[in-house]
């Protein structure tokens, strides 16, 4: 029998990419990357004091 999570991986063809790249073997470093680059893009979305280039 199916969960709800299986249906959404089965039918979501670019989330079941997504959880593919970061669930192989070797990706804890690239995992690692993009979230703390993710966490710094959000924790400076409202900070209208920092000069961006």
């Amino acid at each position: 029998k199916a969960t709800r999570v299986d249906l959404i991986f089965g039918s979501n063809s670019e989330l079941r990419a997504i959880a593919e790249v970061y669930g192989s073997y070797n990706a804890e470093e690239k995992f690692v990357n993009d979230f703390v680059a993710a966490w710094d893009k959000v924790m400076k979305l409202d900070r209208f004091d920092l000069i961006y280039q």
